[in-house]
């Protein structure tokens, strides 16, 4: 018996109906390294931890560099960040505890508090100013290096401040979560799309409640836990001690519980862009030649121009 197309496709729907609907499986990431954080001055003289960008990491990509800035003694901070340069990728500075002040040769000005974000895009070159607006106190938070795909390289700069009240921030189970980039368990964070799709959020764990929240899959990750102990992962997974970096595998779900509450945990994921990697100091391109280039534009006072 010949089969017309008409009774081809209403026996496919047939056997679909037969099936039920598809199930998206969940997948837990498990961390597949952990690595402390390495002491470490930068700056005019500023006493920080590098998470990654040390010998042991020195790059996750799309992530270039992650530093950890966290003391009450001014001598640790008071010195800043004077002016530098950048080009090729994003800066992302995350604010805990404390003031700094931005300053750019793009005209951006601002000072960013206490559980405020800032977002600059370096791209084709600027050169800028971090200094702390303060003289004593705790001065704490955390600073991303974001790298730029080869064909943004030289995009124009950018430079946002978002304000405590614009961080998307809601209760879990388990304690607070505050969203910066990304879209996680209904908080859209307000940063715009970006190429490297990032997601960016904190989560403090009030309780020892297990929680579970869905992530990009196929994106690198990575969680820092700055303060408490964490299981992180399946069930019964090693403990995450505070101070610690965890790499996650491939997964659409992070599971985290507070062995020791409240715990602090910041998680980071973006989309790798497979592409070569080439840091020198300041500047993050895909050729050494890029990097000599961007040496003499900024020798040349012509790093930044429009």
């Amino acid at each position: 018996m010949l089969l017309t197309r008409r009774d081809l496709a209403l026996a496919s729907a047939a056997l679909v109906a037969c099936r039920g609907p598809t199930v998206v499986s969940r997948t837990v990431r498990r961390v597949s390294q952990t690595l402390p954080a390495m002491p470490t001055v930068d700056g005019a003289g500023v006493a920080l931890n590098r998470i990654i960008g040390q010998p042991l990491l020195r790059h996750l990509d799309p992530f270039v560099l992650l530093d950890r800035f966290h003391s009450s003694n001014p001598d640790d901070y008071v010195r800043g960040f004077p002016d530098h340069p950048h080009r090729g990728f994003e800066t992302v500075t995350l604010m805990l505890d404390g003031r700094f002040r931005h300053r750019d040769s793009k005209g951006n000005h601002g000072v960013i508090t206490g559980g405020a974000a800032q977002w600059m895009t370096a791209g084709k070159g600027i050169v800028h100013s971090e200094m702390p607006d303060q003289t004593e106190g705790l001065l704490s938070g955390f600073q991303l290096w974001l790298n730029l795909p080869r064909a943004e390289k030289l995009c124009a700069q950018h430079y946002e401040d978002l304000s405590p009240s614009r961080i998307a921030e809601g209760k879990v189970a388990a304690g607070t979560l505050r969203v910066v980039a990304g879209d996680v368990d209904g908080l859209k964070g307000p940063l715009p799309p970006r190429s490297t799709q990032p997601t960016m959020f904190t989560l403090a764990l009030q309780t020892d409640a297990p929680l579970e929240l869905d992530v990009p899959k196929s994106h690198t990750a990575f969680v820092f836990v700055h303060q408490g102990d964490v299981e992180l992962g399946p069930e019964g997974s090693a403990p995450i001690p505070a101070h610690s970096l965890a790499v996650l595998e491939d997964g659409n779900r992070v599971r985290l519980r507070a062995l020791s509450a409240p715990s602090t945990v910041l998680f980071i994921a973006g989309k790798p862009l497979n592409e070569p990697i080439v840091q020198r100091g300041p500047f993050v391109m895909n050729t050494e030649a890029e990097i000599a280039q961007a040496w003499s534009d900024f020798r040349a006072g012509t790093l930044d121009n429009s």
